[in-house]
């Protein structure tokens, strides 16, 4: 049997990646238009801060920020934090026009990622309004869930009213990436929640190999290219499902996937 692809967001690790980075030309920015400002909300977790190392190693924006709770050091070029006291301090004018939001699993947190800011999932409209305020023109919400619990016309498409709602604020490019999560990998808090996870865990093994999770770190190489490639796309707000995930894994040049996605019919279908 061959054995399966293995992606470019499996094969480099992302401290090579931010190695990169720091290692730039002021040819190599210049001919990346590094003109852009990223602003990372949910930087905390495997998948938070795999979304941030990777935003900050791509190359691709002048400056990523992260909201944070606790005093944090920028010990990498180009890492800014952004102190969050909630909606009331509006977000600086100019600090970011391209945003995502990251909802990950909870797991012990050390002393840097307790600094940064954990959305919850009832902080999904608020927050996104926030953003849009302060001038974030176009986001990207990582929303990882139980495969098999979402049903399939929901996986393309918008799933809830606050999602809606946020389709609704304006933004110029919405877009919404449905991770699937491996549950058998979270700790359960009570008995009953245990006992849901392990039926998830069984219910795995009926679950089509296109909608299993994949690595945090290629979901959070994906969220990043698309983010890059929204500013040359068509305005409108899209849903990437978690088959499109699991194919855009397999792929050899995430960021070619990602233009042709977002340039497809499909793709705007949420």
């Amino acid at each position: 049997m061959p054995s399966p692809r293995v992606s470019r967001c499996r094969r480099q690790s992302l401290m090579d990646l931010v190695q990169q980075a720091l290692r730039a030309t002021p040819q190599h920015a210049a001919a990346h238009a590094e003109t852009r400002r990223g602003l990372v909300a949910g930087a905390a977790g495997t998948l938070g801060s795999a979304l941030l190392e990777r935003a900050l190693g791509s190359g691709r924006f002048a400056a990523v920020s992260a909201l944070v709770v606790q005093p944090i050091e920028a010990a990498l070029r180009g890492f800014e934090p952004l102190d969050f006291a909630g909606w009331q301090r509006p977000l600086r004018s100019g600090a970011a026009d391209t945003g995502w939001i990251v909802f990950d699993r909870e797991r012990h947190a050390n002393g840097r990622e307790a600094a940064f800011y954990r959305p919850s999932p009832e902080a999904l409209l608020p927050l996104a309004r926030w953003l849009h305020a302060g001038g974030v023109r176009r986001l990207v919400i990582v929303l990882p869930h139980a495969p098999g619990l979402l049903p399939h016309a929901l996986r393309s498409g918008l799933a809830s009213l606050d999602e809606h709602a946020v389709a609704a604020l304006g933004f110029e490019q919405l877009v919404i990436v449905r991770s699937a999560q491996d549950a058998s990998r979270v700790r359960a808090a009570t008995w009953m929640l245990r006992m849901v996870q392990l039926w998830l865990a069984q219910l795995r093994f009926m679950i089509p190999q296109r909608e299993q999770p994949v690595r945090v770190e290629c979901v959070a190489a994906l969220a990043v290219e698309i983010a890059v490639a929204l500013s040359a796309a068509t305005p409108g707000t899209r849903v990437a499902s978690p088959e499109l995930i699991w194919q855009a894994a397999q792929q050899d040049d995430l960021a070619a996937f990602a233009r042709r996605w977002l340039g497809s019919a499909e793709a705007g279908r949420g």
